[in-house]
């Protein structure tokens, strides 16, 4: 949980780059450039350390090489084949995938485990590099960068909080570049394009706009395809329609999905939050590998990261952070997450915290944001702050509102942060994640007593059925392959 710091750092210094005319490589047009190539591989260079660092990278040789091998394939068929692209797996379950200029493309393991053949993820993997191709990013004006809506599991942060202990450095859920909706609906020309020039049929690339669809907010979806831009029915027709005027000079037959292969390769994936890496259960979130535990107030949420746990209510109008304060002891902790955070603070004692040392502080900060785009004097944010020693590191947990809010949170903040405690349950230390296991139908049978029948809990098949991109109600044929459950569900 090491802050990472220049997670938004790339996108302040556009509006600083002096604009020219070039040619777009897609669109075969001249248009004002905000940056040169050279500029934009620079930027991806400096991302990509961020999010890895904040995310993690999954660990899976055999689908690392995949997403590489179906990526230098379609990038050297692209508009850009001599950027020096990268493709990786981010260690998330949020279902996502994004680009950044330069040719670096993420996918998240959450995004991996809906694909249920290669020709899905073929359309999504030429949509992202359509976005790098077609200098989308580079096409963005310097307040539309900097405009990101933070998301986390739905939840929109206040514009207040942004500037506070690295919120927009560490970004809520996955950042990703807005994009407008011609850029989206561009991007999903090039995503048919480029994953039929490799061999994959694109009406599958169609298909899976219905499985986001289906995705709501709360089951871990951030809307790179859902978004505000275009309506998923219209674009599922539109990218169908695409990929039959592609094919018209094709054999159709001729043309992969490879749904056994993909199903085969994901075999095993970890579906949701990994438990070693933190998990909630029961409105207390554990930490297995760092051995602690605290409370999460009831109805709010949680992200965790590997550099910071974040938590919200619905109204969006408090967050809680926590993560690692830097220092020798707990005094230099002190002083760091002052200075860090320009605390001007009102309080100060040593407490106890379920006999581990910590410091609590009540302060106020100045609302820079709010003042920014008001250009007054706002009214200050209120903070909440513990700084608890245990085991030689010190978790430093920030709750903080509005000044005229803070005293509705306060129970919350100070609850969540006195709760924090070793924590030696070996049932909460040990436990296993779920992971997406692939059976064989054994008969010809809905899919519903497929799921039934491997004993799957029938509050989650529904969830099943989505992964499957299928109704409950299919019919499955005999030897078909079908993800279920694996691991500790």
């Amino acid at each position: 949980m090491n802050a990472s710091n220049k997670f938004m750092v790339l996108f302040v210094g556009i509006g600083l780059i002096v604009s020219s005319c070039s040619r777009n490589p897609v669109t075969v047009n001249k248009e004002v450039s905000f940056m040169s190539e050279s500029q934009e591989i620079s930027m991806g260079k400096e991302y990509d350390p961020s999010v890895v660092a904040q995310y993690g990278l999954y660990e899976n040789p055999s689908l690392q090489a995949f997403i590489t091998e179906k990526g230098k394939q379609m990038a050297a068929i692209s508009h850009r084949p001599n950027l020096p692209y990268e493709f990786k797996i981010l260690d998330s379950p949020v279902v996502n995938a994004f680009a950044v200029p330069g040719g670096y493309v993420y996918f998240t393991r959450g995004i991996m485990g809906h694909f249920n053949n290669e020709a899905e993820f073929a359309g999504v993997l030429g949509h992202e590099i359509g976005h790098v191709t077609a200098k989308h990013a580079a096409r963005q004006q310097r307040d539309q960068l900097l405009g990101q809506i933070l998301l986390m599991g739905g939840i929109i942060f206040s514009e207040k909080f942004r500037q506070f202990a690295d919120v927009a450095q560490q970004g809520v859920g996955l950042l990703f570049l807005k994009n407008s909706r011609d850029h989206e609906s561009e991007s999903d020309k090039l995503g048919v394009e480029y994953s039929t020039k490799i061999g994959y049929d694109a009406h599958q690339m169609a298909g899976f706009f219905k499985t986001l669809k289906k995705l709501s907010p709360k089951d871990g979806a951030i809307p790179t395809f859902l978004s505000t831009h275009p309506d998923p029915e219209d674009r599922y027709n539109k990218t169908n329609q695409m990929a039959t005027d592609v094919q018209k000079t094709l054999d159709p037959a001729t043309l992969k999905v490879n749904r056994n292969n993909y199903l085969k390769m994901i075999d095993g994936i970890i579906y949701g939050e990994d438990p070693k890496q933190g998990y909630v259960e029961n409105s207390v979130f554990y930490h297995p590998e760092l051995k602690f535990q605290f409370n999460v107030p009831a109805s709010w949420q949680l992200l965790n990261t590997p550099s910071q746990i974040q938590m919200a209510p619905s109204d969006g109008k408090a967050m809680m952070m926590m993560s690692l304060a830097a220092g020798n002891n707990l005094q230099e902790a002190k002083t760091q997450v002052i200075n860090e955070n320009k605390l001007n603070v009102l309080e100060s004692s040593n407490v106890n915290v379920n006999g581990l040392n910590a410091i609590a502080l009540l302060s106020e900060v100045a609302n820079q944001e709010a003042q920014q785009q008001t250009g007054q004097v706002a009214d200050p944010l209120k903070v909440l702050t513990y700084i608890i020693e245990y085991n030689n590191m010190y978790y430093k947990f920030h709750g903080l509102s509005a000044k005229a809010d803070f005293n509705n949170y306060f129970s919350q903040f100070q609850t969540t942060m006195k709760s924090f405690k070793v924590l030696t349950d070996q049932s909460k230390i040990n436990k296993n994640p779920t992971t997406l296991k692939i059976i064989e139908a054994n008969q010809n049978t809905t899919l519903q007593q497929i799921f039934t029948n491997q004993n799957m809990p029938s509050a989650r098949h529904s969830e099943l059925a989505l992964l499957n991109g299928l109704e409950l109600n299919a019919m499955v044929e005999k030897g078909t392959l079908v993800k279920v459950f694996g691991g500790q569900y």
